[in-house]
């Protein structure tokens, strides 16, 4: 009998679904009963549904090929037939927070990679390896929905993932001052090469929504559960650039950090290779060994070379040194689709499951 837990898909059929699909394939903890998206998608079968629009480099898993297509909006349905369900899609803010309160008021768990939610003060915003202690606030988001079982959990967005976790084992220091400039892929917008080739020979100094978001959410995700809510670190200002690069997968970052403490170089570096989140030490499927990883080229990280460290779920680091303005800058990049997206909802549902707050309905 199999004991993995019933997966469904919301936004199944976009980028990030796809992305789902295939990390799902052969999961020891998750299995995949439902795909759903919209109307327009919905009774069709998957193969259908994705038909030249599947933008993966890899096949469509067999599995999931003549699975049929429910409509997102059969919330009931779809709630009878998973014990949670992953979001990825691609809708209105104020649509999105309401879809997934429906499902969280159904019983049935939300782990999101959607942005509706990741400022509702007691939704978590989990990076695994950084802020699993906000998983505590879930208990009080239960109260407000009135729900048993039923929760909102969120992933941050992909272009923090570089940088914060190389900042996050300093925090002993207290930044005060963090410079981020994120040079983004194509594929953070849903795009190939094939399908956007104004991006091939070019740089766009702007993508919509993209620095405040660089700016303010690592700020919760370095917060503090404070009654029933989780408030902002107040401690730190972000200042941060955000770039879209002709690369098609990999979010690279520079960043210049000052500190109240300043560590010394050496201490930096051990604390980079010794850092080890929650995940590491209960192994999670999806936990990269090591989370980081530092390069003492010159000319590393690079993002062709290095974005798949840890089946693209390490962060790699490089460049370290002293600055004139700053304390300390350095390089970092992260694999926006994996640790910054899919990827990242997948090792959430893994330690929510870890920790207790995901099991089987019957």
């Amino acid at each position: 009998m199999d004991k993995r837990l019933k997966v469904g898909i919301l936004g199944g059929t976009g980028f990030v679904g796809q992305r789902l699909a295939l990390l799902l394939k052969d999961h020891p903890y998750f299995r995949i009963a439902v795909i759903a998206a919209s109307e327009n998608s919905a009774g069709k079968t998957y193969r259908e549904a994705v038909a030249g629009r599947w933008k993966m480099t890899q096949d469509i898993p067999q599995a999931v090929l003549d699975m049929v297509v429910k409509n997102i909006n059969q919330v009931d349905e779809i709630s009878r037939e998973v014990d949670f369900v992953f979001c990825a899609v691609d809708m209105p803010k104020d649509q999105i927070k309401a879809i997934e309160e429906q499902y969280a008021k159904a019983e049935t768990p939300v782990v999101s990679n959607n942005s509706a939610h990741r400022h509702t003060p007691d939704v978590p915003m989990i990076m695994p390896e950084i802020n699993p202690q906000h998983l505590g606030i879930i208990a009080k988001q239960k109260e407000r929905l009135g729900t048993k079982n039923g929760f909102i959990v969120v992933k941050p967005n992909c272009s923090i993932q570089s940088y914060v976790p190389a900042i996050h084992p300093l925090m002993a220091f207290k930044p005060t001052k963090i410079l981020a400039s994120t040079y983004q892929a194509i594929s953070g917008a849903g795009k190939t090469f094939a399908d956007w080739p104004e991006m091939c020979d070019n740089v766009i100094p702007f993508i919509s929504g993209e620095e405040s978001k660089s700016e303010n959410e690592p700020l919760k995700i370095w917060g503090s559960i404070e009654g029933n809510v989780i408030k902002d670190n107040q401690e730190m200002v972000i200042t941060s650039q955000c770039i879209r690069v002709p690369v098609s997968e990999g979010h690279l970052a520079t960043v210049f950090i000052s500190f109240e403490q300043k560590p010394d170089r050496e201490t930096i570096l051990e604390l980079w290779r010794n850092f080890q989140g929650l995940p590491q030490i209960l192994n999670l499927p999806s936990a990269p060994q090591p989370f980081l990883t530092y390069f003492e080229e010159d000319n590393r990280p690079q993002t062709k070379l290095d974005r798949d460290l840890g089946n693209g779920m390490g962060v790699s680091i490089g460049r370290l040194r002293e600055d004139s303005l700053f304390d300390y800058k350095f390089v970092c990049l992260s694999h926006n689709t994996l640790r910054g997206a899919a990827g990242g909802s997948v090792l959430n549902a893994e330690l929510l499951t870890a920790q207790d707050y995901l099991k089987a309905k019957n």
